[in-house]
């Protein structure tokens, strides 16, 4: 808390570095390196001079009449932002509960409208690059037909657009929700306990109003919206509109900031709608707030309530990333530095100058709000001056406290006992010429205002001269107090330089332009991005191929691509999920689709045989158990497609330490399988559980697997430990073979749909099925042994396919020469396709060359991982339930 004398701000403000009229704060330097250029232009095309003549309207009785209000009022800027005309401005709506005037009607089809003078219309009336429009509601009741136009009419004038809500959505959605649930929980405010019982009872009403409020806000924007328009949404109350817009028009840009704290996610977690709160605000392209505090609160939050992944960035969920950042507001600096000229302003100076004579002077401006900590600070100033009595006469605190919510028993109450303790120091300190406090229960004009100034912005905006303090700790801020008033005055100086430098690099109009110009970067990074997801799946494309194809083969993952949607079960629904289940709408369609003579239906999963045969038994297909270890036909036995060089003598030690982390990371499991061992920590507290999973690795790196031929595979809240070539595109191959063979398939298969929730180790199953062009003359996979031994059972045509031109060539070549030399003994003796046996390993058989895929024949779809190297992506479970819908439709009965 610094306490500078007032004579001593006003000289210090006239010979501060950079005090002139024409200095252009600087811009924040994007953080990619391709927008340098572009954001320096922006810079020099911006308004220079705020006082140069603006391109008024002539004519225009009303613009005329604001200008001069806005000129009376020092608001000159405010004038030329809602009447100036530049071309080739980018388009910025604003969107916020309030338009930046305030509309009184005065008749059927008249209004009259006042300039509302706040820190967002202050913030962003400098941001003259942009043509910048207002949305919101006017906070006025209009219900007919006649007074909507004409307001609506008078505030395009001002470039505002209303919407308007009625009298009952405001008292629910404004009144209700925002200010007696929001607001107190965003300022660490509870409820009081006799309010409990009675808000939750009223808490759905109004967070239906609330829902309903934005998304009528929403309408308004989509009806003015044009192509390019970039959208700003302000405060908690639109925390849904980004979602309303985003559902409207996916590439429209939305940035959305936060104008109080984001609570910490313990505090948040009490919301009953905090997940639907978040999505909606995650919706956004950017996502801003005042300080970092904050916007670490907003990421904490998502990442342990909706269980996403935090970045250094900002927020990840399946590849879409919302920026989330600090944007510290401040002031018009220029605006205050300029009207410390006026004669006005000098002539108030010079009132307190004599007034307070010999006095230091302390300045407090604060709404009447319980959360600015108006009784905590004046308690702290009444300790100060009961441990050190030599100030008593030499210093005076100014507390300017602005009513608010004036009609509130609990505002009221504040107030009174605002009044209570002044009444008390001020007698207990005071004399009869001069008193310690001069408290004021009403707003100063902007005159006074710059009169009475000494510190402005908050204390984690400010540079490094602020004093910091806890402000519930009153003995901690009482000492602030004497340290800030017995500093030496060269110290007094150099933080003097600090906070000024500060506050006038970091303006409001800084503020609003880096903000918008960190949004136009984002959705460049998106668009960057966006290009590397695929795209959805065409499913009217894929059937339509399905139905004229004749042999079809078709591969399922299970794990998030046949189960239910993870958000349908809920946090609360992780005992069913631990325990993997098909999906219930797929039976019927499972049934058809494997009961079709013309497709092969393979559920390829990194689940243990027991829980494959538990879900699919029912079913002609094939199961692959573990990654394509162990595979059989439901009618069947399981056999093993394990490598004959696969080991599992390391299992053991990585147990042991899986067991160490199960013990010490709560709600975390692990489990063995024959080909892994995999540590699951999803319902563990995520922060901790990434912290932990990084110990791990470090523990596996340096102790049992050093020196073992294994592969360690990161899920996203999982470590699986695997011997090398355990992976579903190194099995799909040999799990091929065995198909083609105990089919007997006459046909060559000639549409593939390979559709699954894998990890990248396992994607490449997808890559098995690309056709590629040949790049060189390569051997046929039939080149490897004669064809006079190939079984007669297999067609030529496909025996002579060219797997050049597929990437299953390239697999079959890296794996080891024994197995391929193994076949050619197998062949030389003459049986090389005896009947198996439930012990038998399956021998590599070349499944690629009885492929005759198109490249249009071929769908390989990721279920909801947006980086991918398959074709397509289908969002969730759900759509693959529609997908294999559509295609069992278009089956073939069996013959009877």
């Amino acid at each position: 808390m610094a306490t500078p004398r007032l004579e001593h701000l006003t000289l210090q403000a006239k010979r501060m570095p950079g005090n002139n009229y024409n200095c252009t704060p600087l811009t924040p330097r994007s953080r990619l390196e391709r927008l340098l250029r572009e954001r320096e232009l922006r810079k020099s095309s911006r308004y220079v001079h705020p006082t140069e003549e603006g391109n008024n309207k002539e004519g225009d009785q009303f613009l005329s009449d604001v200008e001069q209000f806005c000129n009376e009022e020092d608001l000159s800027d405010t004038s030329r932002a809602f009447t100036e005309e530049q071309p080739f401005r980018q388009r910025l709506l604003v969107v916020a509960n309030r338009l930046p005037v305030s509309a009184v009607r005065e008749g059927v089809d008249s209004y009259h409208l006042e300039i509302s003078v706040g820190g967002l219309v202050s913030a962003l009336l400098g941001v003259k690059e942009f043509d910048t429009r207002w949305i919101g509601w006017p906070g006025v009741n209009v219900n007919d037909d006649a007074g909507q136009e004409a307001l609506t009419k008078a505030l395009a004038e001002m470039r505002c657009v209303p919407v308007f809500l009625d009298e009952d959505i405001v008292n629910q959605y404004y009144n209700g929700y925002c200010n007696n649930i929001l607001w107190p929980l965003f300022h660490y405010l509870g409820l009081p306990h006799e309010d409990r019982l009675a808000t939750t009872r009223s808490f759905q009403s109004q967070f239906d109003a609330y829902k309903k409020a934005n998304q009528m806000f929403a309408d308004v924007v989509n009806k003015y919206y044009e192509e390019g328009d970039i959208v700003w949404c302000h405060d908690y109350h639109l925390m849904f509109l980004p979602k309303c817009l985003k559902e409207y028009n996916s590439n429209m840009k939305v940035g959305w900031f936060l104008h109080t704290p984001f609570p910490s996610s313990e505090l948040h977690r009490t919301l009953p709608s905090r997940s639907e709160l978040l999505r909606a605000v995650l919706a956004a392209d950017l996502v801003g707030f005042h300080t970092y505090d904050y916007a670490r609160h907003f990421v904490s939050a998502c990442t342990r309530i909706l269980g996403l992944e935090g970045t250094p960035d900002g927020v990840e969920d399946q590849g879409k990333l919302t920026r989330v950042a600090a944007f510290p507001i401040g002031i018009d600096s220029e605006r205050f530095i300029r009207a410390l000229e006026l004669p006005e302003v000098q002539d108030r100076m010079r009132e307190m100058q004599e007034r307070f004579a010999g006095r230091k002077v302390m300045l407090g401006i604060d709404r009447l709000d319980m959360i600015k900590g108006i009784p905590q600070k004046i308690l702290a100033f009444e300790q100060f001056l009961e441990e050190n009595p030599h100030w008593h006469d030499k210093v005076v605190l100014l507390q300017i406290a602005v009513p608010t919510r004036t009609d509130c028993p609990e505002y009221q109450k504040l107030t009174s006992q605002v009044h209570e303790i002044v009444g008390r120091i001020n007698g207990r300190f005071g004399t009869l010429t001069a008193v310690p406090i001069h408290h004021l229960d009403r707003s100063l004009d902007f005159h006074a205002l710059c009169a009475l100034y000494a510190v402005t912005g908050a204390a984690q905006s400010l540079g490094a001269g602020a004093l910091l303090v806890n402000p519930w700790n009153i003995t901690e801020v009482a000492a602030s107090i004497g340290y800030a008033l017995d500093m030496p005055a060269d110290e007094r100086e150099k933080r003097h330089q600090f906070n000024f430098k500060h506050v006038t690099t970091h303006t409001s109009q800084e503020w609003a332009a880096t903000f918008v110009s960190e949004l136009n970067d984002t959705i460049v990074e998106a668009q960057l991005r966006t290009k590397q997801v695929p795209p959805v799946l065409p499913n009217d494309v894929a059937v339509d191929c399905y139905s004229k194809a004749n042999n079809r083969l078709i591969i399922l993952g299970f794990n998030a691509t046949l189960t239910e949607p993870v958000d349908a079960l809920g946090r609360g629904g992780q005992i069913r999920e631990l325990e993997l289940k098909l999906h219930p709408n797929l039976k019927e369609h499972l049934k058809k689709l494997s009961d079709d003579p013309k497709t092969t239906l393979v559920v390829l999963s990194g689940s243990a045989r027991d829980v494959m045969d538990k879900n699919f038994s029912e079913y002609n297909m094939w199961l692959a158990a573990e990654n394509g270890m162990f595979l059989r036909l439901t009618t069947g036995e399981w056999m093993t497609t394990m490598p004959e060089n696969l080991t599992m003598d390391w299992v053991d030690s990585v147990k042991h330490v899986f067991e160490y982390f199960t013990e010490r990371t709560p709600r975390s499991h692990f489990e063995v399988r024959e080909t892994s061992v995999i540590w699951n920590y999803k319902y563990a507290d995520v922060e901790f559980g990434r912290l932990q999973a990084r110990d791990l690795l470090q523990h596996l790196w340096t102790g049992p697997i050093s020196n073992a031929s294994l592969d360690v595979v990161q899920g996203a809240r999982s470590v699986e430990v695997r011997a090398v070539g355990v992976s579903k595109g190194a099995a799909i191959d040999r799990i091929l073979g065995e198909i083609v063979h105990h089919k007997g398939m006459k046909a060559p298969i000639d549409y593939v749909l390979c559709i699954g929730h894998f990890l990248a180790k396992d994607e490449d199953v997808y890559k098995f099925f690309e056709p590629e062009l040949p790049s060189e003359s390569l051997p046929t996979a039939g080149a490897l042994h004669s064809t006079s031994q190939r079984p007669s059972s297999l067609p030529k045509s496909s025996s002579s396919r060219v797997a050049s031109g597929s990437k299953a060539f390239r697999y079959k070549k890296q794996r080891s020469l024994s197995i391929i030399e193994r076949r050619e003994i197998e062949y030389a003796s003459g049986d090389p396709w005896r009947p198996w046996r439930p012990s038998d390993r399956i021998s590599l058989h070349e499944g690629s060359s009885v492929l005759d895929l198109k490249g249009d024949n071929y769908f390989s779809c990721a279920v909801a991982r947006k980086r991918s190297s398959a074709r397509y992506l289908l969002k969730t479970s759900d759509d693959v339930v529609d997908l294999l819908s559509d295609l069992a439709d278009h089956s073939s009965l069996p013959s009877t």
